[in-house]
This record gives structure tokens, sequence and C-alpha cells, in this order.
């Protein structure tokens, strides 16, 4: 399924911003709006002259429309780092509850496609390994963490609703960790946290023992699979990420190796609620989507040391 005309949520993010650049180059028209609390529109700058892309500021927690049709709507505005929903925990909650709301109701309005870009998250520190679409997880409801983690488990649940009582046409993805270019370098997760101060000769500062894992994406792995999900009819939610998994301390060492850094690793205290062991059951995706990723946390690694990837 080709689309002519997509509206992106948060498409000036990290993630969104190679969504729109990919559709761009599939022959779709995009529309991106964003606010750029945590994004920039640095990150559309090889889009901005293009006639087949349009920027449009707008807070998403507020009701908003795009004129015209749309035959897609791609919504991931929401903060993503722990550095920026614990500094705007508020915010947060109204991008995750009624940003969706208003999305949904222009899908609704467009009788178009939506997909909406929920997370790993919200299965919390789980207890099923690895993670299952079935699994309905461990989340502390009132923790630090609670107010993404449950914004994007009011997000599905409102996705849901849309979809038995208007049958709106809606999908929902369980985005794993994904790294790659355009992570803001002072953002607070992992990977560009590890690159600023392994660039920087600083010590490379590991949460806890370092023995929690995570599972990795490269984003453009992850733009695969969020368009398989929007060119299919799949309700989902499906699980989107790398089931290879990898402790923390191991990606460490690994960013020191990538970057010929001279750092060392310093242990500080664990995170609260941080999640003990992160890791994807994909099979649903391979299934319905026939989608994999195909590169490797080593390849990925290497391709952000050797690119001006971080910014600001």
């Amino acid at each position: 399924m080709a689309f002519d005309r997509a509206v992106v949520t948060g498409g000036a993010g990290f993630l969104g911003s190679h969504v729109c650049a990919e559709l761009v180059r599939r022959g779709t028209r995009v529309v991106c709006v964003d606010d750029f609390r945590t994004s920039t529109p640095d990150n559309l700058r090889e889009l901005l002259d293009d006639p087949a892309f349009e920027l449009r500021p707008d807070d998403v927690s507020e009701p908003f429309d795009v004129p015209g049709d749309v035959g897609l709507v791609l919504h991931l505005a929401c903060p993503a780092s722990p550095a920026d929903y614990l500094r705007a925990p508020v915010q947060t909650m109204r991008s995750g509850g009624f940003g969706t709301l208003h999305a949904l109701e222009l899908a609704l309005r467009k009788q178009s496609r939506f997909v909406v870009a929920s997370t790993s998250e919200v299965y919390g520190d789980p207890l099923e390994h690895p993670q299952t679409e079935s699994y309905w997880g461990n989340v502390n409801p009132i923790g630090p963490r609670s107010v993404y983690d449950e914004a994007k488990r009011f997000g599905e649940a409102l996705t849901a609703a849309f979809h038995r009582e208007h049958a709106a046409r809606t999908g929902i993805v369980r985005i794993f960790n994904t790294y790659g270019p355009r992570m803001r370098s002072g953002d607070g997760r992992m990977i560009p946290t590890f690159f600023r101060q392994a660039l920087a000769g600083e010590d490379l500062t590991v949460h806890g023992d370092g023995s929690q894992t995570r599972s990795l994406c490269y984003v453009d792995d992850l733009v695969r699979g969020l368009l398989a999900m929007a060119e299919s009819e799949h309700t989902g939610p499906v699980n989107l990420g790398n089931p290879e998994e990898v402790t923390v301390l191991d990606v460490a060492t690994r960013v020191i190796e990538v970057t010929g850094s001279r750092s060392r690793i310093r242990h500080v205290a664990p995170m609260t609620d941080d999640p003990q062991r992160r890791c994807p059951d994909i099979g649903l995706a391979q299934r319905l989507l026939g989608w994999h990723p195909e590169i490797s946390l080593h390849d990925g690694l290497r391709a952000m040391a050797g690119s001006p990837l971080l910014v600001s």
C-alpha cells in the first residue's frame, strides 16, 4: 500500500525525521507537525526545500488540523528520553494522552490509516522474558517514569477504543530501544550519552553494575518496520526491536572500542524503576509484516562512530 500524503506528528525528532525522509524517498508527500520542545528543525534541513515536504509548527496536545486529503497519520509526538519526560512530566502526559486523541480525531476525519508509536516501556520492569505482545506489563503507576509509561499505555487504550467504537483503521507498534543519527547528545539516553562521553574522553557512566540488558535496533531497521506496519491493516500491538540482548556494560565497552576512546567506565547509582531486562519477542512482526532487523549492533555503532550523528 502506497500513501499519497502522510502526516507525521513529532516528525522533527530523532525517529520522526528519519520517518519523514523515508516517506518522501518513497514518493509520499509529508506534513510534519512538531512543536520543537524536544526536537529541532535542523533534523529536517535536507527536506525543507523539497516540494513534497511541509513543516507545520503545532502542539498536538491542543486540537489541530491539516487541510486536504491524508492517507496516513503516524503519531510519534511525545518526549521519549528520561531527561525530557522527567523535566516536563505533565506535558509528557498531555502529549501521550491529548496528543494521541487529537491525532486519532484527525485520522478519523480524514478516514486515514493511523499508527501510534508506543514503547517497550509499557512492559515496565518485565516479569516475562522476552516480552510478547500478550504480556500486560509490570509498571509502577506513580513512579517518576510513570508519566511516560502510563501516557503510552493510555495512548494504546485510546487507539484500541477508537478502533472498536469508530471502526478506525488503527495500528499500535511497541518500539524497543532505537539508536542512530540525530540523537541529541544530552537527551539522557544510553547510546548518545556513551558516545558524548567517549568522544570527550570522559568516563562512561554506567548505572548500577551494568548487568541490566537492552536490545538495540538501528534506526533504519526500525523505520522499515514502522512503515511496514503502516502499509498493513494490522491493529497490533506489534513489537519492533532487535532481539539481540546485550548488557549495558557491554554496550559501554563497545562504544569505547568503536570510538577509539581512552575513556574508562565508572559505575554510578542505579536509576529509579530502571528495567533490569528488556528484549522483544518479534515473532509477530516476522509473521505479519515479514520484518526483522538486518543491521547488527557492531555495524550500527561503527556507523555512528564514523558520522557526525549527535546533535546538541
